[in-house]
């Protein structure tokens, strides 16, 4: 049965219908538009356990730094609400940038810190910066009891918990495995800028991790070289960075680590960026894991 959410745009319009929402538990699902399955899945997830589901539709313009593609990112609000009615979503907050930064460009933002200077945040600077800024502004609006982020954007997740327990927010994190298309690429809003050339060449990046993963028994060393391997292979992928790393500091674990790790990607493909991830338990009876296993099923509590 599918209903039909309710769209609101303001802060006012989205506090009086959160307030309708007081009879149980409210899942929170934050997007920037161009839903996909992955989003999907999450919004399902969010079903399947909450009473009530509010879905975000927001492009935060902090979130993109010089040269980015915040003007050619695709927005498909319709299908997206399409999506949200299909998964049987009560509530979209779809603000405009005015309405969630009121002053403009605002004064104050969350830091990231050394977390948010490494990986990504290192060859996007202030990336994370604006990612928090603006979740920890929709987790005020909302008000939501636990909020749903994917497994792929691995170092966003990692921040957003650090984020919550180091300033006490009260708010359960939920982490959601990695969907895949049928082929193993990752889902995201940005394969629809790849050619056909380019969506074959990105199926490295996958097939990189699996190679990796299916090494973890033989320790780092031994699933660092598999991913490589595989990863060189592909001329128009362009590495920007392979690393196995731990899951909280994102350090590189040393060769005689033990114990659950980040194997992350990341790539020029044509003229689009790509990262992907897989979790990995490093050592005997080691391989591939959806989620880590240090937050049962990925809850965090703050």
């Amino acid at each position: 049965m599918t209903t039909e959410p309710l769209v609101t745009r303001s802060r006012d319009e989205l506090a009086a219908a959160r307030a309708d929402l007081a009879d149980g538990e409210v899942a929170v699902v934050m997007t920037m538009g161009a839903l996909h399955e992955g989003h999907a899945r999450l919004i399902r997830t969010a079903r399947e356990r909450a009473r009530h589901v509010l879905v975000t539709i927001f492009l935060n313009p902090l979130q993109f730094g010089v040269g980015e593609d915040l003007s050619k990112y695709p927005r498909t609000f319709d299908d997206d609400l399409a999506i949200c009615r299909r998964e049987g979503v009560d509530l979209v907050f779809a603000p405009t940038p005015d309405v969630i930064y009121p002053d403009g460009d605002p004064g104050v933002r969350i830091s990231a810190g050394p977390l948010g200077d490494v990986l990504e945040g290192q060859s996007r600077p202030g990336h994370f910066d604006g990612m928090l800024t603006v979740v920890a502004k929709l987790m005020h609006l909302t008000r939501g009891d636990r909020f749903y982020y994917g497994q792929k954007d691995a170092q966003q997740l990692l921040l957003i918990r650090r984020m919550v327990r180091d300033i006490d927010f009260p708010a359960t994190v939920v982490s959601v495995p990695t969907v895949r298309e049928e082929d193993g690429l990752a889902m995201s809003s940005r394969n629809t800028y790849l050619s056909g050339s380019d969506r074959e060449a990105a199926l490295v990046l996958s097939r990189a991790l699996r190679a990796g993963a299916d090494r973890a028994e033989e320790g780092p060393s031994a699933i660092r070289r598999a991913a490589r391997e595989v990863l060189v292979t592909e001329p128009l992928a362009l590495s920007d960075y392979l690393v196995l790393v731990h899951p909280s500091s994102l350090a590189e674990v040393p060769e005689w680590y033990r114990g659950e790790a980040l194997l992350a990607v990341a790539a020029r493909v044509g003229t689009t960026r790509l990262i992907d991830n897989i979790p990995v338990l490093v050592g005997p009876g080691g391989g591939a894991l959806e989620v880590f296993s240090d937050v049962p099923h990925a809850d965090l509590h703050a």
